[in-house]
Order: structure tokens, then C-alpha cells, then sequence
């Protein structure tokens, strides 16, 4: 059952519910296609509560608790989706005479799920195989299983219902290696908390025997210098245990840390291109940098004062409590009220954070783009807008940073008061034994001193919320990575070996989550130092097609196979060490010209450097250069043109002498002079190794073996340039197109 919501409260047993209350003897748990919608296909304004119920007879759609429409699915060749302005339609083709027909229309809020059911169900109307979601059931959207609230795209993990004993488990199983320091920093805890007790009962020794004693003038100097030399000798103990204990914390948090860091950050490299593309630059550095830095702040500032307090708390609170129980009951008469204040506001301010970081993320993600795109900002002179774009983030942000801050700033004042208040009572409690007889000023001063270090930690408590929300949020964004599930995987017995480079494209389907089906039943054989030409409009699936030879996606059905093994048997390493690519849009890292082209083989001698560059026809402008092959490229290449950039790229892919070279229009940016350069130089690479290039400009693919036409996701046909002429298809319009297009630039 390919099942669906149309909302976040709806739930796949409630369109079975509906569709058996309407269909008495239907069977909607073996449907092959079900989902809800709420829009009129013909009014715009009007809402309803529709399903669409597909089984193996019959397409039927049910409004507001009506059968309104039955279409055998023998009539149906396809089912097709359509976006409107808001919405989505929902068609079919009917097989008579391919007329293309309204059944349904739905909001955005479900297209996603819409789009992927109906792949599956027209994988079944032609070739009657039911196909089983990738991963879930809920039509391709991820819901958690607890609280029913979609994951954010990507991810596969809720937020809302994290477990912060799990979080902590977890950051405790990345710290285990530091063990030992952590133990040896908690025993040196205890021993703090130990010397603080000390403190107060050498200064009762000073009060009561010394600076109040009866006979001052019996009292020995070298006695009174030995307990000050004591208190002395123990806050120097304390400040140097602290002083150690303190370097042994912050040495094990940030090992931790750049181990945390390392995690995530080989973790994001391992996601597929499609996970990865579900969030912004911004993000993913956000959560490598900002998140795991928030982590470290905790671990190392506040989680230190915190065990150290609550140690004191139960050290000093089992003196008092030893000495008098009532005085122990005065003192901690506020702790309820303030633990049932935080239970209240918990909730809220969690989400209250939860919405700060999302602000946060989205200011950093604004402030990437426009940075990553400051030429094209300057050359249309958008920096006021852009701007004003970044200053409506900030603005956000600050907002929520505000208004949590503000929240906090009205409670902690009357928390702190109600905590406070116990030692008003305290003073009349004290007071009124002294006045008594039954307790000395040493005495008072010990235990005002321990009611002291009672309510430090209770003081510390009204900030602990706070502190947590901001360690939490961070670390479940953190974990929502790393617990991310890899898509592309190699297997435990994957293949490491030399290939040839014959390739077999066996009836593959593929289609973006978000989307429909872009390449359907694909059937390619390309044999080793074959020159294979992709040739289609834009948007017939031909780069889908190199990214799923790459292995950047999986295929959805069929297979691809690379000298006869498929290549999800293959490592990636294997497989895409052995491929050079040049992609449409050519990316060079900041660095050096050498640098760059190193990149595919770093341990390359400086004449196989180039060697190659001579090959792709940019060692000439590289030598004119002032630092020739170390002249610096900036950031992504700005400082080339577009065609020397491409140069480049080409060279790196070449580098390592790949058996599979894959083209993206790599001549786009090219002159004719450089191209025709590039193109003989490519003829006579092409002869020991399988090339496969796309390109628009057709001219580029005259030393093609063959060239392979796409259209609508289909191979549409296959031959030689002058076969395919010939037969006056597609590619015949193709070529006379650009020949009209070549016309008009002469007369111009």
C-alpha cells in the first residue's frame, strides 16, 4: 500500500477508516495507490475531504464521503502530475487516444507525497510489480513513530522528543577514550568539595578559641599563626587541585570535541548527494562549528561549577543535616517551588531555543550565500537588497534572542527572591540560639558559611534550565546527523579491482525525492574506449543519468553494471577513483593552480602535472603567469575566466588517467580555437579509455562513437551523427536547430 497524508494529524488508518465506511467490502490495506487530498479540481476557493483509492481493478476518488469518479485502470496509461500555482494536479492518460484528464488537485503541503505514490503506481500500470517505498510507508515522508510530526528533510530524527538521557549517554560514549581524566578530574572533585568543608570549621577554631576567646592574653602567637597559615595553606590546596582538575576537564572536552567535530564532519561526507542538498551550506557549518562549540562550552564552563556545587551541596547539606534536621528544612523550604516553576516553563522554553537555533541557522545560511555569491551581488548592484536580506535575519534572530532573554530576566529575579528568602529565616533561626546560649559566634560563622555554600548550588539551579535547553538543542542537532542513514553504502564485500570500463545499463528508473521519474527503463550497452555522446533538451535526465553511473544516486529499478558487476558491489573508492569528471559547473578550491590539479593525485610528479595541463590546452596561460603553476586561483577559481577554469578542471580529471571519463559540457566555456585543441586531444585520450560527454554545443561531439538521444527520460534513439540525420528524428531537429542559431550569429 502506497499510503499518504494530507495532514500533519492524519493518519494512514484514517483514509482506510473512510475509504471502508464509503466502499462497504474494499479492501484499502492491499491499495495500491492511497492518499488524501483537500482542494476542488475545478473551483479554486473550494476545500474538501477527498481520497484517492486505487486497487487492481479500479482508480477511484472519494469526496466528502462520495464517490465522485470510477476509472478502470485498464484505461490508464499513466498517471501524471502537474504543479499550479499553489497546488498540484493530478491526471491521467487515457490509452484510446492519450487525451490527458483532471481527476484530482491538492495544496503543496502534500505534493511530495503525492509525487512519490504515483511513481510507484505507475510502475505498476506497466508492468503489474508493486514497488515498496524506500525506507517508509508514510508516501515518502519520514514521520516519528511517537509523536506522528514529519522529520525535517534529511533527517530521521524528531526533536521534539528526544531523549536527554540518550543525548547524554551518547556524548558520554564519544568522551569514554578520556576516561581517565574524566575520574581523575571527579575524584578531584571530591576532594574540593572536601577542602571547602575544612574552611569553615578552621575559621569557627579562629573565632571561637582565638579572636573571642576569655583569656586573649594566655594565647599562644605561634598557635594563632598556625591556624591562619592553615586556612592559608588550605585555600592555596583548593585553588591548585581546582587549577588541576580544571586542565584535566578542558584537555578531555576539546579532544572530545575534535573527535565530535571529525564524527560529524566524516558523517556529512559520507550522505549522498541528495541528503546533503536537503540543507543549506549555512546549516551543515553551523552544526560542525556553532553546535558542537555550544557542546564544548557546556562541558567545559558550566558542567565543571555544576558537579562541583552539587558535590558541595551534598557534602555541606549532610553537616547540617547531622547537626540540626530543622535547620536542614529551613533552608531547602524553597527548592520546591523553584523545581516546579522550571517544570512549568520547561516545555516552552525549549521550543522558545529550538526556534533561536532555527534562526541562527537561517542567518548563517544567508550570510553563505551572499559571501559565496559576492561577484554576482556586485555585478547586478544588489547590496542594499542583499542587505536588507540579511538584516531581516538578524533582525530574527535578535528578536528570539530577546525575547528568551527577556523571559529569563523577569523569572530569575523572583526565583532568586524565593530562594533568598530561606535566609532571612535563617538569620531569626541563628539569631535566636545564639541569643540563647546554645550556639557561639564560631559556630554561627561555620554554619553561615556552610548556608552559604547550601545556596550557591540552589542559585545554580535556577540557571541550569537555561544552560541544558542550549546544550540540549545543540547536541540533538549534532546527533541528527550523525544518526542520519547512509543511502549510498558500500556493502561488507564490496569490490576493489581494476576496470575496464564496459558498461551495461539495464532498465533503470530513477526520480528525485521531490519530483517525478526523470529516467524511465533506460537499456545502454557502452563498450571499453567507446566515446559516448549524451545528446536531449534540457531536463530530459541527461546528467541523472552520469550522476547515476558516478554512483551519486541509487538506482530506484534495474541496474548498472561496470565490466558485468554492478556497482553497488563496487567500493565508491574503487569505482570513482577510476572515473575523471568535468562537470557543467567547474569548482576549484582555494589554493594554488598546481594544487588544483594535484587534487585527483596528490602524490603526482610535477611532469605528470604537466603533462596533463598540455593535454587539456591550459598549460600555455599558465605560464604566462607572474607565479606560473603557483599562481593562486582565490576562492572557487575567481580569478580565471570561466574557459581557464574549465581547462583546469579537465586536467584534474585526466591526471589519473581514469578508465571512465565523464563530460558535462565540460566545453561549454571554451573558445573554438581552445575547444578544437581540447576536442583532438580528447580523440586521442578517448582510444584506450570509455568517455561519456553531454553536450548542447553538438559540434563537441563529432568524434563520438555514437550518440544516444534522450527525451522525456526515454532513450529515444541511438546512432552515429550521420545515421541519425538520416533518419530525421530528434536529433535531426536538434542539428538544424543550432544551424539556424550559427546562421543568425554570422549575420549579426
Amino acid at each position: 500500500m502506497f499510503a499518504d497524508k494530507k495532514n500533519q494529524k492524519e493518519k494512514p488508518t484514517d483514509l482506510v477508516e473512510a475509504v471502508k465506511r464509503t466502499l462497504p467490502g474494499a479492501c484499502p490495506e492491499e491499495a495500491l495507490c492511497l492518499f488524501g487530498f483537500h482542494l476542488d479540481p475545478h473551483d479554486p476557493e473550494k476545500r474538501c475531504d477527498g481520497i484517492f483509492y486505487a486497487d487492481r481493478n479500479m482508480v477511484r476518488l472519494i469526496v466528502d464521503g462520495q464517490v465522485t469518479c470510477q476509472v478502470p485502470l485498464a484505461e490508464i496509461s499513466e498517471m501524471k502530475t502537474d504543479n499550479g500555482v499553489g497546488c498540484i494536479y493530478v491526471s491521467y492518460q487515457r490509452k484510446s487516444d492519450q487525451a490527458v484528464i483532471l481527476l484530482c488537485r491538492s495544496d503543496m503541503s502534500t505534493s511530495r507525497q503525492i509525487i512519490h505514490s504515483l511513481k510507484l503506481f505507475n510502475h505498476y500500470l506497466e508492468d503489474g510489480k508493486e514497488l515498496r517505498s524506500r525506507g517508509n510507508d508514510n508516501g515518502g515522508v519520514n514521520r516519528c513513530p511517537k509523536c506522528g510530526r514529519p522529520y525535517r528533510p534529511g533527517s530521521n530524527m524528531c526533536l521534539h522528543c528526544a531523549s536527554k538521557k540518550k543525548v547524554i549517554k551518547r556524548l558520554w560514549n564519544v568522551a569514554k577514550p578520556y576516561k581517565g581524566f574524566m575520574i581523575t578530574s571527579i575524584v578531584l572533585f571530591f576532594a574540593v568539595s572536601g577542602l571547602n568543608l575544612i574552611l569553615p570549621y578552621i575559621n569557627k577554631i579562629l573565632v571561637d578559641e582565638y579572636i573571642k576567646s576569655e583569656n586573649p592574653h594566655n594565647i599562644l602567637l605561634v598557635s594563632f599563626v598556625t591556624v591562619i597559615l592553615s586556612m592559608l595553606g588550605v585555600t592555596l590546596l583548593i585553588r591548585g587541585v581546582s587549577m588541576l582538575r580544571s586542565h584535566l576537564l578542558i584537555v578531555a572536552s576539546n579532544r572530545m570535541i575534535v573527535d565530535l567535530r571529525n564524527m560529524l564532519f566524516e558523517k556529512i561526507q559520507k550522505l549522498s548527494i541528495s541528503k546533503i542538498s536537503q540543507r543549506t551550506a549555512g546549516d551543515l557549518m553551523n552544526r560542525v562549528s556553532g553546535d558542537t562549540g555550544q557542546v564544548q562550552n557546556f562541558l567545559v564552563h558550566y558542567l565543571p561549577s555544576l558537579l562541583e556545587q552539587l558535590l558541595l551541596f551534598l557534602a555541606v547539606g549532610g553537616v547540617i543535616l547531622a547537626y540540626d534536621y530543622r535547620l536542614f528544612l529551613l533552608i531547602m523550604l524553597p527548592t520546591p517551588l523553584v523545581v516546579l516553576s522550571f517544570n512549568l516553563f520547561w516545555r516552552f522554553m525549549r521550543r522558545l531555543y529550538h526556534r533561536r537555533w532555527q534562526c541562527s541557522a537561517k542567518s548563517n545560511a544567508v550570510l553563505h550565500d551572499i559571501f559565496s555569491g559576492i561577484r554576482v551581488v556586485k555585478a547586478f548592484g544588489m547590496e542594499r537588497r542583499e542587505t536588507e536580506r540579511f538584516d531581516k535575519a538578524a533582525v530574527d534572530e535578535r528578536n528570539m534572542t530577546e525575547k528568551a532573554d527577556c523571559l529569563w530576566s523577569i523569572l530569575m529575579p523572583i526565583l532568586q527572591f524565593f530562594m533568598s528568602f530561606g535566609e532571612f529565616i535563617i538569620l531569626y533561626y541563628v539569631g535566636s540560639k545564639i541569643l540563647g546560649g546554645e550556639m557561639t559566634l564560631g559556630e554561627m560563622s561555620q554554619f553561615s558559611a556552610y548556608v552559604g555554600m547550601i545556596y550557591g548550588p540552589l542559585r545554580m539551579v535556577a540557571g541550569i534550565p537555561r544552560h541544558v535547553m542550549h546544550f540540549l538543542t545543540s547536541s540533538n542537532k549534532v546527533f541528527e546527523i550523525l544518526d542520519e542513514q547512509i543511502e549510498i553504502a558500500d556493502r561488507e564485500q564490496s569490490v576493489d579491482r581494476p576496470i575496464k570500463g564496459d558498461i551495461d545499463i539495464n532498465g533503470i528508473s530513477f526520480g528525485y525525492e521531490s519530483g517525478g521519474e526523470v529516467l524511465h527503463k533506460i537499456d545502454l550497452h557502452i563498450k571499453s574506449g567507446e566515446f559516448i555522446g549524451l545528446v536531449g533538451k534540457s531536463g530530459t535526465g541527461k546528467s541523472t543519468l552520469i550522476n547515476l553511473i558516478m554512483r551519486m544516486y541509487d538506482v530506484e529499478d534495474g541496474s548498472i553494471c561496470v565490466d558485468g558487476i554492478d556497482i553497488r558491489d563496487y567500493s565508491q573508492e574503487a569505482l570513482r577513483s577510476q572515473m575523471g569528471v568535468v562537470l557543467q559547473e567547474t569548482f576549484l578550491f582555494s589554493g594554488t593552480i598546481y594544487q588544483n590539479i594535484a587534487y585527483a593525485k596528490p602524490m603526482a610528479s610535477r611532469d605528470e602535472i604537466i603533462a596533463v595541463s598540455k593535454l587539456a590546452g591550459c598549460h600555455e596561460f599558465i605560464i604566462k603567469m607572474p607565479d606560473g603553476y603557483n599562481t593562486k586561483v582565490g576562492e572557487k577559481g575567481y580569478s580565471l575566466s570561466g574557459g581557464e577554469r574549465q581547462r583546469v578542471a579537465i586536467a584534474r580529471a585526466l591526471l589519473h588517467n581514469p578508465r571512465i571519463l565523464i563530460l558535462d559540457e565540460a566545453t561549454a566555456s571554451l573558445d573554438t580555437e581552445t575547444e578544437k585543441q581540447i576536442q583532438d586531444a580528447l580523440a586521442n585520450l578517448s582510444a584506450n579509455r570509455t568517455t561519456i560527454a553531454i553536450a548542447h554545443r553538438l559540434s563537441t561531439l563529432r568524434n563520438a562513437t555514437k550518440l544516444v538521444v534522450l527525451d522525456n527520460g526515454r532513450v529515444a534513439e541511438i546512432g552515429t551523427h550521420d545515421e541519425l540525420v538520416e533518419k530525421k528524428g530528434i536529433y535531426y531537429g536538434l542539428v538544424m536547430a543550432q544551424r539556424e542559431m550559427s546562421k543568425m550569429e554570422v549575420e549579426v
